[in-house]
């Protein structure tokens, strides 16, 4: 894969979010990414692990996520194109959840040395690094909002909506749709639900009208009821220099 395809949705992203000059993404540009293929359900940095690298996700869906001593496991966030999910190890030395794959997907790899001293040469980019690092803070706080009061099917559309804005941002939505590569039990451990409770949750959007979610590709058949269930506001995105 050419290097600018690898870098090119993470310039794409913080060209929007964060307002990156000419000269920071250049300095992007030149980083030293070590790019290597995952398939479906891979671990890519486990819970407890030391890691020495940050992950950019170049195509593909990730996941982190909390396993429980029963084996249960609680997806905390959905990672896509563009995001490096574990920025956080550059400084929490210790992995306290688990990072991994949703669908193959295709990572680059940038060591801590190497964004330290980017960091430190350029603290523009160490800014909006910190930024991205924030946002997660403020996406997580959504998700046990989320979890925590909204009804299943609301939980579900709330779920897609956040989804959909993020991947709109880099490109990844069209008139048809977009994609949501999960299977049930994925979504069950995403809204704190069983994969059969998630079946028939995905079943009454379709049956009420609101939103179809066949073979990992949602459609959305009402946009009006959708934003309605959903109770979205997409202040806590953050997606313009402003907010």
């Amino acid at each position: 894969m050419p290097s600018d395809t690898i870098r090119a949705a993470l310039v794409k992203r913080l060209r929007i979010s964060a307002g990156i000059s000419d000269e920071d993404v250049r300095e992007i540009e030149a980083l030293p990414i070590a790019v290597r293929q995952y398939p479906a359900e891979t671990p890519v940095v486990r819970d407890g692990e030391r890691a020495t690298e940050c992950c950019l996700i170049v195509e593909g869906f990730c996941a982190r996520s909390k396993t429980i001593a029963s084996g249960k496991r609680q997806i905390l966030s959905l990672h896509i194109a563009g995001e490096i999910p574990d920025l956080m190890s550059l400084f929490l030395h210790v992995m306290d959840h688990d990072l991994s794959t949703l669908t193959p997907c295709t990572l680059g790899f940038i060591s801590h040395e190497t964004l330290r001293k980017l960091h430190h040469r350029r603290p523009v980019v160490a800014e909006m690094f910190w930024r991205d690092t924030l946002i997660d803070s403020a996406m997580f706080r959504e998700w046990i909002v989320n979890v925590g009061q909204r009804p299943a099917p609301a939980r579900l559309a709330h779920v897609m909506v956040e989804l959909r804005e993020r991947l709109r941002l880099i490109g990844r939505v069209d008139d048809t749709g977009f994609d949501m590569p999960l299977t049930q039990e994925q979504i069950g451990e995403a809204l704190g639900i069983t994969a059969v409770h998630a079946n028939r949750v995905i079943r009454q959007l379709r049956e009420e009208g609101i939103v179809e979610l066949q073979r990992g590709r949602v459609t959305v058949l009402d946009e009006f009821r959708f934003l309605e269930l959903a109770d979205f506001d997409h202040r806590y995105l953050h997606q313009s220099p402003t907010l």
